[in-house]
């Protein structure tokens, strides 16, 4: 593939985030009920997470399901953990196959016993896989992320665990959920939506944005080589002067 062939070593460990959006409205546009848009969607999961590692792509994050998502219909929240406890019980052996790591970002407090045995199973059994690192943010709001890493930070210094002088900003990103992560280097949100819907505001600092007007369901790996072209286009500065 020309695209991966071009990628140069720094950009050979891609992280890219993904927010899957749009599910609904591709339902609704052929009148079927919004599970049917968030089945389609789990597909094309499936397909970009195998298309990723010939793109360079080391480390994926999808936003499956926000803090804020609890707002929608009870019926349709039930349908969405259904789809994850069968994607849990059905997926993980493949991922397990293909070297894929799978972990979990976001409050697991309120998902059932079930899933979070699921979840617990799957991350145990894929943490030795090395070609790529699938992360799940489910239940999961950037804000109170932040804000549990400073309660965690306060009750060090307190405890005198902590000099607060000593406190940088890697002190305070070992303590975020995902310290084991490279920062993203690319975020895609599909639907033509242009916003982070405080999706890893953290870690998204110096992210680049790529807004895809297709809904989510009709993105493919064509769509997915375009953004990263437009990634690879930019010139990343990160505060400097342009070249």
């Amino acid at each position: 593939m020309a695209l991966a062939q071009s990628l140069d070593g720094e950009s050979a460990a891609l992280h890219v985030g993904i927010i899957l959006d749009g599910n609904g409205r591709w339902a609704r546009a052929r009148g079927l009920p919004r599970t049917a848009g968030h089945r389609r969607g789990a597909e094309v999961v499936r397909t970009i997470l195998k298309g990723c590692p010939a793109r360079g792509v080391r480390y994926l994050t999808i936003y499956a399901f926000s803090s804020e998502n609890w707002k929608r219909p009870v019926g349709e929240v039930a349908d969405l953990m259904g789809l994850l406890r069968l994607y849990l019980r059905r997926e993980v052996a493949d991922l397990r196959g293909n070297g894929v790591r799978i972990a979990f970002i976001g409050d697991r407090s309120r998902l059932s016993a079930e899933i979070n045995a699921l979840i617990c199973e799957a991350e145990e059994s894929t943490r030795h896989n090395a070609e790529l690192t699938l992360t799940v943010a489910l239940n999961y709001g950037g804000r109170q992320e932040i804000v549990d890493a400073v309660r965690r930070i306060a009750e060090q210094v307190r405890d005198g665990a902590l000099d607060p002088d000593a406190l940088s900003e890697e002190t305070f990103q070992h303590h975020l959920q995902t310290r084991d992560l490279p920062d993203l280097d690319l975020v895609i949100r599909t639907s033509g939506e242009q916003r982070l819907s405080n999706f890893l505001l953290w870690q998204s600092a110096y992210t680049e944005l790529v807004f895809v007007p297709t809904l989510w369901p009709d993105f493919t790996l064509d769509h997915l080589d375009r953004a990263i072209g437009e990634f690879q286009r930019r010139e990343r500065r990160y505060g400097g002067a342009r070249g």
